[in-house]
């Protein structure tokens, strides 16, 4: 993975990363509220030899002086300095637990020893802490006493007497709140990685990039209207939906373009990725460009395209394909532009068989000659073998690619069925993507006004049949019903 592909999954998992950043200031928060608050005082003594003689002497005492420091900080925390203390005090505590509360330091070539005591309290930490360093104090003046008599040669001082302080040393609220929100943010990033690393679902663009090289036609975004309104000709002319078929029609024209077959097949890894949807919109689009349409829906097993369309399904592809009728007459006209519809007619027991045969290669060689383009919406790759047997048929293959519907394996597979019937695939297409985010399609709309979303207001609601073939005309020609027109 390069820096791209970690900054897509935290873009991906952005509200997962801030919650647990959320979680990690509050646990922060809440260990400062728990914690009582320690105050912490502190002295300092100056440690000086006790000679008056020539420099050479103050010298060699200095030195001295130095190397016994170290050692006296190592007294301050014995019994000897801190059993006075707790008699003075008064102090509910034993010698050990005094020293766990006391704390002395000197820096190297230094002779400033310091001495600090933590309390719930701030005065007595004080009190603890000038205790100490007296104590301290007298404990070095007997320790360095010479045994023949005389003063001790090295002297204490306080310098800094103890204070009480006016703020508590602990907790550190401020860093107890970085350090919980760092550890928010790591585990946040964390469980991202390890999510997108157990979550083999296709999402994007770059999820279908590990699966194949094949070009993307294009993608089309979410539309929460689109299940009630899934037709072309029910968004606006400018909208993102619009100018996303519009895209994946001249990029489709560019992939077919060195094929003599005008037939293309729609098909998806699994039910539900939007295919019929795509293919019907497709079609719509070839229409609007100014070419003879035929959108076949061959999925015959769940025909959908009659429902988009407002269309008589009882009669169509498998009408033809069992000889009840001639395609001519099966051709339903929809719309203003030069598009017909072949539903899918009775659903039959042997689909692949019929999608296999002499007249399926036929018809679509008669639909090829008749009309500019042949979409053909086919069954999903993975549950029945239909679209693996029609696509050594037509010219080429647009898989349609479910955001968030596919695995990574089960999108392979289907391209591996693909290539076992020796296939041309021509592309995919990206369906409900999400408008915003790092999966959502790299190219961009113009953006439509409220003239357009006005527009689509006003509009009449889509002819479910063109003029050219009245419906009470199909009805009698091709099912036998009688109609009260005549």
């Amino acid at each position: 993975m390069n820096f791209n592909d970690y900054m897509r999954v935290l873009r991906r998992s952005w509200l997962h990363v801030l919650v647990c950043a959320l979680i990690g200031l509050l646990v922060g928060g809440g260990i400062s509220l728990a914690i009582s608050p320690t105050y912490t005082a502190q002295t300092q003594l100056f440690v000086a030899t006790q000679n008056s003689g020539s420099v050479q002497e103050l010298q060699q005492g200095n030195t001295f002086t130095q190397s016994r420091v170290q050692s006296y900080v190592d007294t301050v925390t014995t019994p000897s300095v801190l059993q006075p203390v707790i008699d003075t005090l008064g102090l509910p505590l034993t010698g050990a637990e005094l020293a766990a509360d006391v704390e002395a330091s000197a820096d190297l070539n230094t002779v400033i020893l310091s001495i600090s005591a933590s309390s719930d309290s701030p005065v007595l930490a004080a009190s603890i802490a000038q205790g100490v360093a007296d104590s301290t104090i007298r404990a070095v003046d007997e320790l360095e006493r010479p045994t023949n008599g005389g003063p001790s040669p090295v002297k204490l001082s306080v310098i800094t007497p103890a204070a009480a302080p006016s703020s508590p040393s602990a907790p550190n609220t401020p860093l107890n709140l970085a350090l919980g929100l760092l550890i928010g943010l790591l585990l946040g990033g964390t469980t991202a990685f390890l999510r997108h690393v157990v979550d083999n679902k296709v999402r994007g663009e770059s999820d279908v990039r590990v699966a194949t090289n094949a070009p993307i036609l294009g993608g089309v975004s979410f539309d929460s209207d689109a299940q009630k309104k899934p037709l072309l000709t029910q968004a606006p002319t400018q909208s993102p939906r619009a100018e996303s078929f519009r895209q994946i029609r001249t990029n489709l024209q560019f992939a077919h373009v060195s094929h003599k077959s005008r037939a293309v097949l729609v098909t998806s890894s699994l039910p539900g990725e939007g295919k019929s949807t795509t293919a019907t919109n497709l079609a719509i689009a070839i229409a609007q460009g100014g070419q003879s349409v035929v959108l076949v829906d061959a999925d015959l097993r769940r025909p959908r395209v009659d429902e988009y369309l407002g269309l008589e399904r009882n009669a169509g592809l498998t009408t033809a394909l069992i000889g009840r009728a001639d395609i001519e007459d099966l051709l339903q006209p929809w719309g203003a532009d030069e598009l017909y519809i072949l539903t899918a007619g009775q659903i039959p027991p042997n689909p692949s068989e019929l999608l296999g045969s002499d007249a399926m290669k036929q018809l679509i060689t008669r639909l090829e000659q008749k009309f500019d383009a042949v979409i053909i919406d086919a069954p999903p790759l993975l549950p029945v073998t239909d679209a693996s047997v029609l696509a050594q048929q037509v010219g080429g293959v647009v898989v349609v690619v479910g955001s968030s519907k596919v695995r990574l394996p089960d999108l392979q597979k289907a391209l591996g069925n693909l290539e076992l019937v020796d296939a041309d695939l021509l592309g995919i297409v990206i369906n409900l993507l999400p408008s915003k985010g790092p999966d959502a399609y790299a190219y961009s709309y113009y953006s439509y006004d409220s003239v357009s979303a006005a527009t689509m207001n006003d509009a009449q609601p889509v002819s479910r049949r063109s003029t050219e073939t009245p419906p009470s005309d199909f009805d009698e020609r091709i099912l036998g019903v009688p109609t009260n027109n005549k």
